[in-house]
């Protein structure tokens, strides 16, 4: 089957990964390998943006991080998988469109003052920071990517992308990129364990390499229905954080499990005994294959080395023609 074109994105290695990164876009990510040519980045650049004041973590984040893509189905044999950093024509790139992008179109990015005032403990109000949605084009033009898997919300930081490469074109009266289109992914609304946006900084998630005595602990903690004081009192299922947890996990027994609660069949407890069950079952073989995965350290050096090399093949046919628009020297192979 002939793939419908190229498809580039990426994660920052800054902890484990979990739950809410299986749903909102690794499951989609797999399925994508079998229509696109697909291209898979860690981007550790963008993760030192907020983790520039302790980096220790970001080379076991990397390793770890492509266990757990390996480990939920990804394939260095249907997907091309590397480190941005392995590549810095990233940061010529960036370099290159930094030049071209006003000021003005970095600032209104919705997400930049709503990232510095989530991060005030990071203190990420600094120049890369405000420069990222522009690292972010440079990443997706690199490779001339037509298609960028993205949430609504994220539909911005893509329209910037797509300025500044109609701007580069017009300035030098060249077509080097494709305006990459969106790919709008339906992600299931997953909130925190306690309500709360889903976050590493907040500990309210539940990873991919959870061990089951965790798992079960964290389950067992989760905020329900807060208007329900007694088992014998009627449930409100639309409103529970842990019901919203089996729409997503176990949509065969949704109906089951409301029709229980709002009848005050079904105690909280009990609901959430049986999500840890069924959230087990989610976590458990992709655990097995990372620790699998990462005891054989071979493994991942061997899929970086060679999505280096390809990425890299790629990234200086591509930044040549940037520097013989921009009248630079060439590079060679």
């Amino acid at each position: 089957m002939a793939k419908k074109g190229r498809i580039f994105s990426g994660m920052r290695p800054t902890g484990p990964l979990h739950l809410g990164h299986l749903v909102g876009a690794l499951e989609n990510w797999v399925k994508f390998q079998d229509e696109y040519d697909c291209i898979y980045c860690v981007v550790d650049w963008h993760a030192l943006m907020s983790e520039y004041k302790d980096p220790t973590e970001l080379k076991t984040n990397i390793r770890s991080m492509v266990a757990d893509w390996l480990a939920c189905g990804l394939s260095p044999d249907k997907s091309l998988i590397f480190v941005q950093s392995d590549v810095p024509e990233h940061l010529e790139l960036c370099m290159a469109f930094s030049i071209v992008t006003p000021i003005p179109w970095v600032e209104r990015v919705p997400t930049f003052k709503e990232q510095v005032e989530a991060l005030q403990e990071k203190e990420v109000y600094t120049y890369a920071f405000l420069g990222y949605p522009v690292l972010q084009a440079a990443d997706i033009c690199l490779y001339k990517a037509d298609t960028v898997p993205v949430g609504d919300d994220q539909l911005p930081h893509l329209e910037l992308t797509r300025e500044i490469v109609r701007r580069f074109h017009n300035l030098y009266g060249v077509q080097v990129f494709p305006e990459p289109e969106a790919r709008l992914t339906r992600t299931p609304r997953l909130l925190g364990l306690d309500r709360r946006k889903m976050s590493k900084s907040y500990g309210n998630f539940i990873a991919l390499s959870e061990e089951a005595v965790s798992l079960n602990k964290k389950v067992l903690g989760m905020v329900t229905d807060e208007t329900r004081i007694r088992k014998s009192d009627p449930g409100h299922p639309d409103t529970c954080n842990v019901c919203s947890y089996y729409r997503v996990f176990a949509q065969d027994r949704v109906e089951t499990v409301e029709k229980e609660c709002t009848g005050a069949l079904r105690g909280c407890v009990d609901c959430k005994r049986e999500l840890a069950e069924i959230l087990e079952n989610t976590v458990k073989p992709i655990r097995a294959r990372r620790e699998e995965i990462l005891g054989n350290s071979d493994t991942i050096d061997a899929i970086l080395a060679d999505g280096k090399a390809r990425a890299a093949s790629i990234a200086r046919d591509t930044m040549n023609e940037v520097r013989d628009t921009l009248h630079l020297p060439l590079r060679k192979a």
